[in-house]
């Protein structure tokens, strides 16, 4: 089973050896770890492991946070393929493709950004949705930045495309509210789609 382990610990030698000795004794096998933030002496990373059989959530982070100093801010499942150039992939679909970039972009991020689904809405409609994106959604005041927030019971990066009157939205229902690092990413990534979607020819 693939998990994704969000993870404070201190920032200092042996820290991250630390976590990664608990989740070994554990039978967690470690196949990327992504270091969103280090500041004010503790850092925050990202785990994805392979966990022998069946775990929930609630059972990783508690065995987890027995290691001292450790604070478990949130464990998901994920379908992500540690090691992939997914953001790599998705750009060389848009160049050979420009006219589908955000059909594209938005079928994409879900795998991107450890998410469940995503669609685009302009104008109170959805535009493009991705596998179990909803028909119909509810765009809260759109705004003028990128954006993470907490909406009830899902976790929602909000990313407007300015010059088409777009906005891009990223959803998970399990794990922490995004980092400013996924949120920082995603938004990147958008803006570069945008850019060479409007290099597409027009269609008659």
């Amino acid at each position: 089973m693939l998990l994704r382990l969000r993870v404070s610990l201190p920032d200092r030698p042996g820290g991250l050896g630390q976590v990664a000795k608990a989740l070994g004794t554990l039978g967690a096998d470690i196949l990327q770890v992504t270091v969103l933030e280090r500041e004010a002496g503790r850092a925050v990373d990202d785990f994805t492991v392979s966990w022998p059989g069946p775990v929930t959530a609630s059972e990783a982070r508690e065995r987890l946070s027995a290691v001292p100093g450790v604070r478990v801010e949130g464990v998901w499942a994920t379908k992500e393929v540690p090691g992939s150039a997914l953001d790599y992939d998705l750009l060389m679909h848009v160049v050979s493709e420009p006219a589908r970039g955000f059909a594209t972009l938005v079928d994409a991020l879900p795998g991107l950004c450890g998410a469940e689904w995503s669609l685009a809405v302009a104008d109170g409609a959805v535009r493009h949705a991705s596998l179990a994106a909803p028909a119909e959604f509810d765009l809260p005041e759109p705004p003028p930045r990128a954006i993470s927030l907490d909406a009830r019971e899902l976790r929602l990066m909000l990313l407007p495309v300015v010059a088409l009157g777009m906005h891009v939205i990223v959803a998970r229902a399990e794990g922490p509210v995004f980092h400013r690092a996924e949120l920082e990413r995603a938004a990147r990534i958008v803006d570069v789609v945008a850019k060479l979607a409007a290099r597409a020819p027009a269609q008659s």
